[in-house]
């Protein structure tokens, strides 16, 4: 029988704090979003200390750098990041975590290519690869090899929700598919699959840990849980590949081991 990665939550995050930095990749609900009203119309508040992100990093004592933005795509994040210089020697990160996809649903139709395929990717320049989700998706994961080679990435998909459209689902349940698809083209790349084992996001889920479309400070402190749990789970599963965590970045390698 297959184990669930999130039937017993951990508050401590575990063993993701052998991480001492680490990178958030995404969009609003990366960004601790936060959705109140001014007085006069509804407000969109990127509350990064609310962060899932932050919390990890407050549990397990690391930094934890936020490239992410209430509203972003996956097309977009290459400006941004740039534009932030956030994949500067001095910031890059042993580890990095995605979640990004949910804003590209509204906006497929678009892109040249749709949704697109592994089939959109120049594996020798990132800036050629076509024009589609898949495409610049990819590219995000080729720009932090570039800077950052033995960087363990961990790639997100979106929970069930039960407000979710028929169609809306099947754009996640594609976007799940591709996440899943990923750890057969990188190396040291491992999917948090949420959309498997996270539980669905129904009525009384909402009831608690919304603040309008988004989480509130709950809902993100209990994903922070999750995801903490589920990089524990990885690593655990998987020790032989995080041994040499602590050389990432660094010019020097496990004696007994080619880096």
């Amino acid at each position: 029988m297959e184990k669930n990665p999130l039937e017993n939550i951990i508050r401590d995050g575990g063993y993701t704090a052998i991480f001492r930095t680490l990178g958030v990749i995404g969009d609003s609900l990366a960004s601790g979003e936060h959705e109140g009203f001014d007085g006069e119309k509804p407000s969109y508040n990127d509350y990064y200390e609310y962060s899932w992100g932050q919390f990890i990093a407050r549990k397990c004592g690391m930094h934890v750098q936020n490239i992410s933005v209430g509203g972003i795509t996956a097309k977009e994040m290459e400006y941004y990041a740039g534009y932030m210089q956030c994949f500067t020697p001095e910031r890059m990160c042993q580890g990095y975590v995605i979640a990004l996809g949910r804003n590209d649903i509204n906006h497929w139709h678009e892109y040249e290519n749709g949704f697109g395929s592994m089939q959109d990717i120049d594996w020798e320049d990132r800036t050629k690869n076509k024009d589609s989700f898949v495409g610049h998706y990819v590219k995000i994961i080729q720009r932090i090899r570039q800077c950052q080679p033995k960087a363990r990435i961990f790639v997100m998909t979106m929970p069930d929700s039960e407000s979710d459209s028929s169609q809306i689902k099947e754009k996640c349940d594609m976007h799940a598919e591709f996440i899943r698809s990923l750890p057969n083209y990188f190396e040291f790349l491992y999917v948090i699959d949420l959309r498997k084992y996270s539980p669905v996001h129904d009525k009384e889920f909402v009831e608690t840990y919304y603040c309008g479309g988004h989480l509130n400070a709950m809902g993100y402190l209990y994903l922070a849980d999750q995801i903490s749990t589920y990089i524990d789970f990885i690593i655990r599963n998987n020790p032989k590949d995080f041994t040499q965590v602590a050389f990432i970045g660094k010019k020097v390698y496990n004696i007994n081991e080619k880096w």
